[in-house]
C-alpha cells in the first residue's frame, strides 16, 4: 500500500530467516521423535548415516517451504491486521509444504527410503514451530513499528465518511507507521469526524501541497472527480515521487466481476458467479457448519446452562427468546437466543433496534450481550440448517420489507444462509449503525468467501465488543 523502506526490507528478511530456522527445526524434531525419542517403536533399523541423510533432506525441504510461504505473500510488508489473520495462510503453507515433502520423497524413493512417519509427524512439528516463531516475530515487529519514529506521511484527497474511516484505520494500524499530512476537500462535503484543522486545502491546492509538504503517499477517496482529473493527480504524484492509491467505490467493485456468455452469435453479459454459487463450496461450508455447531454445542452447554439459570433468576419470563427471522432466499425461520430483555420489551414500541443503554435490557442481559453469550443457542439453528456459523446476520421480516425498497441491493444478502456472526459484525456494524455500510460488508463477504475468511471472522468474533449492546 505504501512505499517500502529499510524497516520493511529488514523485517521481511528476518521473516525469511526465522521461517527457515522454524521449518528446519520442525523437520529435525520430527526425525528425533520418530527415531530417537523412544515414543514410537522401530521395526526396521534406519541406515547408520540416517542423521546426515535427514539433515541434508531437511535443508532441501526448507528451501521448498520458503518458496511456498513466499507464494502466499507472507513476506510482503507491511503485514497488517492481527496475528489471527495470518494463521489461515500459515496453516495452508504448512499443509502445502507437507504435500511437497511427500512428493519429493516419492521422487527419490529408489535412491532413499524416507520414513512416511517422519513426513506425517513433520506436518505437526513444522506447523507448531512456524506458528510459535511467527507469533513472537509479530509481537516484536508490532512493538518496533509502534515505537518507530520513521513515519509514512499520508495526504488524503477527500473529506467524506470514507476518508475519515480510512484515516482511523491507518491511525490504529501501527504497521503502517502513518502520520497524517492532512485532508484536501473535493466539494463532496465534510464528515463531522474530520476537524477543520486537519484540512490543508482544496483539490486545487494539490500541486502546492505536494511541493511544500513532506508527502510519501496520496490516497484518493473521492472517486467522483472524473477520469481526467484522476489522471492529473496520478501524474502529479509521479512527478513528486509520491505513492498513489485510490479507494474504489465498493458497489462498483462488486459489479466489476463480469461473466460473458454467447448464445449463437449474441454475447450475453452478466455478473460472475459468487463462490457459494458453486455446489462443492456450499457443501464444504455446510460441513464446516455441522462440525462447528456440534462441537460448539458440546463445549458451550455448561455456559448456556449457567446463563439460562441467571436469566431465570434475574427477571420473570422464559429463558429462551424465539423470534422470526428471514433466512436463505428470504424464507422465515425461528431464531433462538437467551432472553436479554423484559418479556414485554416491544409491547408499546413495536419492532425497533436495540440502542446503547436500552432500558428494556436486563442487567444479566447486558452482560450476555456484551460478551456475545446470548447468541450461543443459535448453534442449534446452525445444526438444523437454518443458519451458518458465518454470514450476513438474519433480519426480522418487518425490517426486511422496509429495507428491500429503501436500500439498493439489500436482498442480495439473502442468497446464502444467514450467520451467527459476520464480517459486518466483527467490524462493529451492528445495533444502531448504518444499514448501507452493513450491506457493503455483507456483500464483500459473499463475493470473497473462503474457509480461511470464515476462520478469520470466527476468531475476531471472540474479541469483538464494538456496539455489542
Amino acid at each position: 500500500m505504501r512505499k517500502r523502506d529499510t524497516f520493511d526490507v529488514l523485517m521481511s528478511s528476518i521473516a525469511v530467516a526465522v521461517d527457515a530456522a522454524a521449518v528446519f527445526g520442525g523437520l529435525l524434531l520430527a526425525t528425533w521423535i520418530r527415531f530417537d525419542s523412544g515414543w514410537i517403536a522401530i521395526r526396521h533399523q534406519p541406515p547408520p548415516n540416517y542423521r546426515t541423510l535427514y539433515t541434508v533432506a531437511a535443508v532441501v525441504v526448507t528451501l521448498g517451504y520458503l518458496l511456498v510461504l513466499r507464494s502466499l505473500r507472507l513476506y510482503v510488508r507491511p503485514q497488517t491486521g492481527s496475528f489471527v489473520d495470518k494463521i489461515p495462510r500459515l496453516v495452508r503453507g504448512c499443509v502445502m509444504g507437507v504435500v511437497m515433502t511427500a512428493i519429493m520423497a516419492f521422487a527419490v524413493l529408489n535412491e532413499f527410503d524416507f520414513s512416511r512417519l517422519v513426513i506425517g509427524i513433520s506436518g505437526g512439528t513444522v506447523l507448531f514451530c512456524v506458528l510459535l516463531e511467527r507469533y513472537i516475530l509479530f509481537r516484536i515487529e508490532w512493538n518496533l513499528a509502534r515505537h518507530s519514529k520513521d513515519r509514512n506521511h499520508v495526504l488524503i484527497v477527500g473529506t467524506d465518511e470514507v476518508a475519515r474511516r480510512l484515516w482511523q484505520s491507518l491511525h490504529k494500524e501501527p504497521m503502517f507507521r502513518a502520520s497524517l499530512v492532512g485532508f484536501l476537500e473535493t466539494g463532496g462535503g465534510r464528515d463531522r469526524g474530520i476537524a477543520a484543522s486537519q484540512i490543508v486545502g482544496g483539490q486545487a491546492d494539490l500541486a502546492a501541497t505536494l511541493e511544500d509538504r513532506d508527502v510519501d503517499q496520496l490516497i484518493l477517496t473521492d472517486t467522483g472527480l472524473g477520469h481526467e482529473r484522476i489522471v492529473e493527480i496520478i501524474v502529479l504524484c509521479e512527478r513528486h515521487l509520491v505513492a498513489f492509491n485510490m479507494v474504489p467505490d465498493l458497489f462498483r467493485v462488486m459489479t466489476s466481476s463480469m461473466d460473458v456468455q454467447s448464445l449463437d452469435d449474441i454475447p450475453l453479459l452478466g455478473l460472475s458467479a459468487w463462490p457459494l454459487d458453486v455446489f462443492w463450496r456450499r457443501a464444504v461450508k455446510r460441513a464446516e457448519d455441522v462440525l462447528g455447531a456440534a462441537v460448539g454445542l458440546v463445549l458451550t452447554a455448561p455456559v448456556i446452562g449457567v446463563a439460562a439459570l441467571l436469566v431465570k433468576r434475574s427477571s420473570p419470563g422464559p429463558v429462551f427468546y424465539r423470534q422470526e427471522r428471514c433466512g436463505e432466499s428470504g424464507r422465515p425461520f425461528v431464531l433462538y437466543k437467551l432472553r436479554t430483555m423484559r418479556p414485554d420489551a416491544e409491547a408499546d414500541s413495536g419492532p425497533v433496534f436495540t440502542d446503547r443503554n436500552d432500558p428494556r435490557v436486563t442487567r444479566v442481559g447486558a452482560f450476555l450481550r456484551r460478551h456475545n453469550l446470548d447468541e450461543l443457542p443459535q448453534l442449534w439453528n446452525v445444526l438444523r440448517g437454518d443458519m451458518s456459523l458465518v454470514g450476513p446476520r438474519p433480519e426480522r421480516p418487518h425490517f426486511v420489507e422496509q429495507f428491500k425498497t429503501d436500500i439498493g441491493r439489500y436482498m442480495r444478502r439473502h442468497v446464502s444462509k444467514p450467520g451467527m456472526t459476520g464480517w459486518a459484525q466483527v467490524n462493529g456494524l451492528r445495533g444502531q449503525t448504518s444499514i448501507e455500510q452493513r450491506i457493503k460488508y455483507d456483500l464483500y463477504y459473499l463475493e470473497n468467501w473462503s474457509l480461511a475468511f470464515d476462520f478469520k471472522i470466527l476468531m475476531k468474533t471472540l474479541i469483538a465488543r464494538e456496539n455489542a449492546y
